[in-house]
């Protein structure tokens, strides 16, 4: 007789997910600042200075009081030191004993005698110092700067923990089938039914 249930069994089915552990970087914001320093061209320049000092040279053809007044007593010792020098060079001459005509005409003459030395002078006598400082340049040429500023904030960093997941994608079940044939009743209603003889 074949067997009328057929009894199956369906395992339960599991479904596994890992999710590793992780580090999240969130970006900063990052500004960036750009100036500009002009440069330029600078240049200085101090001329040759001159220097002309015309002070002897003025003196020379009109000097001043004081100068003037040096020049008349420097005269003045000079004219008394030819006096004096005429002087002595006749009293030496008047000790002598005998004086003749000669030398009284002699005395007469260089007392009357009247000085003819002349010279010729150019004015002004003395030129002006001339004296000079020598120029100067200065050139300085600097470039443009670009400066650059960067302003950057703190980046996020966030730990994310590993963790698992289980999912059942199938119960676990038991599946009873029946597969005999159909049953009758009474059983004589069957057309295959065949009468059972008990008869001993």
């Amino acid at each position: 007789m074949k067997p009328l249930i057929e009894i199956k069994s369906v395992p339960i089915e599991l479904e596994m997910k890992v999710n590793h552990a992780r580090l999240e970087y969130s970006r900063a914001n990052v500004d960036l600042e750009i100036s500009r320093s002009d440069g330029g061209l600078r240049i200085k320049s101090s001329p040759i200075r001159v220097q002309l000092d015309t002070f002897e040279a003025r003196n020379s053809i009109t000097p001043t009081a004081m100068r003037s007044v040096e020049q008349a007593a420097q005269k003045g010792r000079q004219q008394v030191y030819n006096a004096t020098a005429t002087y002595a060079r006749h009293g030496k001459l008047l000790l002598e004993a005998k004086i003749g005509q000669q030398m009284i005409t002699q005395f007469a003459m260089e007392s009357q005698q009247v000085n003819t030395d002349f010279a010729m002078e150019f004015l002004p006598s003395t030129g002006p110092e001339i004296s000079w400082d020598g120029g100067e340049i200065n050139i300085r040429y600097e470039m443009d700067k670009l400066n650059f500023d960067w302003r950057m904030q703190n980046a996020n960093v966030e730990f994310v923990p590993g963790n698992i997941e289980f999912t059942v994608a199938q119960q676990p079940d038991v599946v009873i089938k029946y597969i005999g044939g159909p049953m009758y009743v009474p059983p004589s209603a069957d057309p295959e039914y065949e009468p059972v003889d008990v008869k001993a």
